[in-house]
């Protein structure tokens, strides 16, 4: 057991709520927080100097060795086990699943190994309760389909009998497909929309969780710059998150037509202005945005915050999707019944196979699947501008741009 070390330890671990433990290059446990106490049952002074082993089940010992040692030799930060099920050995012999972030790190020339380890066995339990209700969703699907095709056999039977009944038979059996073809298209949705919220949510969390661990480390005043860099990581998570939220909050209030509008007269500068003030801090490196000319005298009768929500939606992506050192443009002209608001980038394009799909719910095109998005902003633009009387259109080319042009009401119709 080393003695500086153990009051570094001390201070930042039992910060940490997620269990922490340290040991050296031999696998000897040198420090452990009170939430490794908690998760394995141990007391702190049950743990120190005994081999990491104590905390693994045995059937899994020889292949952690093979790990440990490979990740000794690496020696850089990575996620233990990326696709594999790990598991802890509780002091009571309790076998239980757990994620483990591993970090090297060095003090006084000795070689130490920290190990952020999380009990998943709550999350375990959940994924287990919804395969289980996708099970019986299936079975219920299966059922209702059984059930349907009897009406259909019985539908057939009453054509032979009454052809004078063909005509009701025949919108029955269209209703029945239909509601069939909705129901798939349902659970479809249901499982997509789950996995995207899965996904979605949890890596900008698990960014969130690592900034507030590692800012745990910066006591001194001269490292205020690196507290300033994770605080400034997990506001930007913390408001895409919010953003998500917004999101599919405006698709819960449009879909159940609970939405309402608030029109007034607005100059279109002052739209403009906030939208590229948050953009910019949005921007890659060398990116930049061209402020559009003219625009100081127009205005409309219209929902400001739709038109602000929509520009700053076509701005992002345009962002999001451009390369560093990459000019946004944005042109706004006003006719005499209709303001229209064009946004060019220079990024990646939508293929054109992808373009009919391009403002359909959760649609991500193939070569967007590796950003960050939910598929819902552009479909909640496009509805939002239709129930206003204006529409959005676009024109792509694969890798070298896209044009979106929103075409917005001088007047609301109220």
């Amino acid at each position: 057991m080393f003695n500086k070390e153990k009051d570094i330890f001390n201070i930042l671990f039992e910060a940490v709520s997620e269990g922490v433990l340290v040991v050296d290059d031999q696998q000897n446990i040198v420090s452990v927080n009170s939430s490794i106490e908690k998760i394995f049952g141990y007391k702190k002074e049950e743990l120190i100097g005994q081999q990491l082993q104590v905390l693994i089940p045995i059937k899994h010992h020889v292949a952690h060795d093979a790990y440990f040692k490979g990740f000794v030799e690496v020696n850089e930060s990575k996620q233990m086990g990326q696709g594999l099920d790990l598991f802890g050995l509780r002091k009571g012999g309790d076998i239980f699943p757990l994620e483990v972030g591993l970090n090297p790190f060095k003090i006084y020339g000795k070689t130490f190994i920290m190990a952020l380890v999380i009990d998943i066995s709550k999350r375990r339990r959940q994924e287990i309760e919804v395969q289980n209700l996708n099970l019986e969703l299936e079975k219920k699907v299966k059922q209702r389909t059984s059930d349907l095709s009897k009406k259909v056999k019985e539908l057939n039977l009453v054509n032979i009998e009454l052809g004078r009944e063909n005509k009701k038979r025949i919108t029955a059996e269209n209703q029945i497909k239909d509601a069939l073809k909705k129901e798939k298209e349902l659970n479809g949705l249901k499982t997509k929309f789950l996995s995207l919220v899965s996904h979605e949510f949890k890596t900008p969390l698990s960014v969130i969780l690592t900034s507030n661990m590692l800012l745990g480390k910066y006591k001194l005043t001269e490292q205020q710059e690196n507290r300033n860099k994770h605080l400034a990581i997990i506001t930007d998570r913390i408001k895409y998150l919010n953003h998500i939220l917004d999101d599919f909050l405006s698709v819960e209030k449009m879909d159940s037509g609970k939405y309402n509008y608030s029109f007034h007269n607005f100059k279109i500068i002052k739209v403009v202005n906030e939208v590229i003030y948050n953009a910019n801090m949005l921007l890659k490196e060398g990116q930049k945005i061209n402020y559009p000319e003219d625009i100081d005298e127009i205005s409309i009768f219209q929902d400001e915050k739709i038109i602000e929500l929509a520009l700053s939606n076509l701005i992002s992506n345009a962002i999001k999707y451009s390369p560093e050192d990459t000019q946004i443009k944005i042109v706004i002209k006003q006719e005499k019944n209709s303001t229209f608001f064009v946004v060019k980038d220079n990024g990646i394009g939508i293929p054109v196979i992808d373009q009919k799909n391009v403002f359909n719910r959760y649609f991500r095109a193939e070569n967007a699947v590796l950003t960050q998005g939910t598929g819902i902003g552009l479909n909640i633009v496009k509805s939002h501008l239709i129930n206003l009387g204006g529409n959005i259109s676009f024109e792509s080319v694969e890798n070298k741009g896209s044009i979106f042009t929103m075409k917005i009401p001088n007047k609301a119709r109220q």
